[in-house]
């Protein structure tokens, strides 16, 4: 009964080789992107190609591998030559690539990314760079194609939320080789025209339509422009540098054009909600003022009015007698200052101070005496000079020496020089 029943190994093994013999499937050509890419040390390259619905593994063996001219990374768009076979161990399909090469789309991913680092590096994404985007515009320019769905999205989702804003159209390719130099342009053109904010963008597409908003003078422009620049580049899976670079970025053109200008229904709402509570803080203020009125007419002060008078009188009286009482304090203080210095000795006997001032006086003179040199010379000492030099050691004696008296000075010369501590 349980012959029916085939291993899952067998069947496997079964639709392997169904694969092998598909002729169809011998040669395949797939375009597609590079996701978790993992390079064995074997050589040996893993990874998936997947587009926007769908997923195969894929295997590149290192003989093949080897002949790559690239270096190939998550997110790399390739084309890709190989045969479809199932492997067995999983029961995966996958396909064991021989070629691949860069598709185009993939350099343009490489582009992109290598422009966005340089430009981020030089710091034209910081955001102290962003300009803030006025709130209530009087005039909006738009760069974009003159016809399609993002210029009447923005013209009409403007009209509808802010009716009393101008909007000036700079018709500009957005598309082509001739795009980025056009955009360029618009831009420059743009600040002559004294508006409070610029939208730069257009609708969606794929990346090499969008292309002319990744290009660097785009991005520079978008940069040095004196206007706030809203970028609005394709759909919002969509992002470019010159999403980065503008001041603010909108994820579609209708979602640029109400991040541009205020919604007028919600103004009126709010300004309605303002009044209500302007006359309602009016009305609270009235009523306080008329109640503090109120107040101040009842007041005991303003109905006995003497009274505060009566009051202030009183305390002038209070002041003027402590006035009173600290002027006949200091007069008596200084009265008896005055008679304490009549009575002192100074006055009464003057002639004391002079005698102990003559006293003083004569103990000064005797001290001088004492210590006058003169007076020394005059008991019969004498001061003798070599050279204008007082001679203390007989080894200064010179030949001629001066010797000062007391009444008079003399030269004398030396005819013999002794040395008493020599014997």
């Amino acid at each position: 009964m349980n012959e029916k029943y085939i291993t899952i190994s067998a069947m496997t093994r079964y639709l392997k080789s169904k694969f092998d013999l598909d002729e169809n499937l011998k040669s395949v050509f797939l375009k597609g992107e590079i996701s978790n890419f993992k390079a064995h040390t074997s050589g040996h390259l893993y990874f998936s190609l997947k587009d926007e619905n769908s997923k195969i593994n894929a295997i590149m063996f290192s003989r093949n591998a080897s002949r790559l001219n690239f270096t190939p990374v998550d997110g790399t768009k390739v084309l890709v030559t190989g045969r479809i076979s199932i492997y067995e161990p999983t029961g995966n399909y996958q396909i064991y690539v021989d070629e691949m090469t860069e598709d185009g789309v993939g350099n343009l991913y490489i582009a992109f990314e290598k422009l966005k680092k340089e430009l981020e590096k030089e710091g034209l994404f910081d955001q102290k760079h962003k300009k803030p985007i006025p709130r209530f515009p009087k005039r909006v320019g738009v760069i974009t194609a003159s016809t399609g769905a993002a210029v009447r999205d923005i013209i009409t989702t403007t009209k509808r939320r802010f009716p009393i804003c101008e909007i000036i159209l700079f018709p500009t390719l957005v598309q082509g080789d001739n795009a980025k130099d056009d955009i360029v342009k618009n831009i420059k053109r743009a600040e002559d025209y004294d508006l409070d904010v610029l939208i730069v963008g257009r609708g969606g597409g794929s990346i090499e339509d969008l292309w002319a908003f990744n290009e660097e003078i785009v991005a520079r422009a978008i940069y040095d422009c004196k206007i706030p620049v809203i970028s609005a580049v394709g759909h919002e899976i969509d992002f470019t540098i010159s999403d980065f670079v503008a001041d603010l970025r909108a994820p579609t053109p209708t979602a640029a054009a109400e991040l541009a200008v205020p919604n007028i229904t919600d103004l009126t709402s709010h300004i309605s909600q303002l009044s209500i509570r302007l006359k309602e803080a009016i009305n609270k203020k009235v009523n306080y003022q008329k109640l503090y009125l109120d107040s101040l007419k009842n007041s005991f002060v303003i109905k006995n009015p003497t009274i505060m008078y009566e009051n202030k009188k009183q305390s002038i009286d209070l002041m003027r007698d402590r006035i009173k009482e600290l002027i006949l304090r200091k007069y008596d203080k200084n009265k008896t200052i005055l008679e304490n210095l009549k009575t002192h000795y100074i006055l009464s006997k003057p002639q004391i101070l002079y005698q102990n001032s003559r006293q003083n006086l004569k103990t000064i003179i005797e001290k001088l005496e004492l210590l006058n040199p003169l007076n020394t010379l005059n008991r019969g000492y004498s001061i003798t000079y070599s050279d204008g030099k007082i001679v203390k050691d007989i080894k200064d004696v010179k030949d001629t020496v001066s010797i000062k008296l007391y009444n008079g000075t003399f030269k004398a010369k030396v005819i013999e020089k002794g040395d008493e501590t020599n014997g």
